[in-house]
């Protein structure tokens, strides 16, 4: 594993009396619940707010930008020189930050993002980071022990396959480009789109495969 300067380079279920929420979700429910009360924040606009991440700013933007990487070698040449630029300037995906950098996995290859200060995440392709993404556990283990994490989440990779460690900041943001899953041709990019997972784009996770979507 290398690192990149500062670029150097579990999820708790914890649920309280039957409550379906974790420890976190409940604060973050009774801290949304006495602003309401108090009128500092507007529910709607709150709704609005993740809407717009969950339908417009998810992942399955980075989805389709991954699907457009496979099916397109130029693209995914431009893509891999200036992610941002190659973004934007396809027109398709909108906007994104300026410092969107791709790395792409191989059979040889293999990246991970961590942000080991706090929780710096491409929100503009991936929208919402996950919980464990955030968390100590994971910034502090994923650069000591990449392929224990993997293991953490059910990836086994070749002994042969060098492991890469991206450390994401305010001013650079890491989009991982998978291996385009075997049996793929001729698949349309909406199809390909279908197997990229968030996981798969912060490199702790793989594409799916064919045979675990419908086509």
């Amino acid at each position: 594993m290398s690192h990149d300067d500062h670029d150097h380079h579990d999820d708790h279920h914890d649920h309280d009396h039957g409550s379906h929420l974790s420890e976190v979700q409940a604060r973050v429910r009774a801290l949304e619940s006495v602003l309401t009360e108090k009128g500092y924040v507007d529910p709607a606009v709150l709704d609005q707010i993740v809407e717009h991440f969950e339908t417009k700013v998810g992942p399955h933007v980075g989805a389709k930008i991954v699907a457009r990487a496979w099916a397109d070698p130029a693209f995914k040449a431009a893509l891999l020189a200036d992610a941002s630029h190659a973004v934007v300037a396809d027109e398709t995906f909108g906007r994104v930050g300026d410092h969107l950098v791709a790395v792409e996995n191989t059979e040889t290859q293999h990246h991970m993002v961590v942000c080991t200060l706090c929780s710096c995440y491409p929100w503009d392709v991936l929208g919402l980071p996950p919980v464990w993404y955030k968390s100590a556990p994971y910034r502090s283990r994923v650069v000591m022990d990449p392929r224990g994490v993997l293991a953490d989440f059910g990836v086994t990779l070749p002994a042969g396959t060098a492991i890469r460690v991206w450390d994401s900041t305010a001013e650079t943001r890491y989009l991982v480009l998978p291996q385009r899953p075997a049996g793929t041709d001729g698949w349309s990019e909406e199809q390909l789109a279908a197997l990229v997972t968030r996981n798969s784009m912060i490199g702790t996770g793989l594409a799916l495969q064919p045979g675990e979507v419908e086509r």
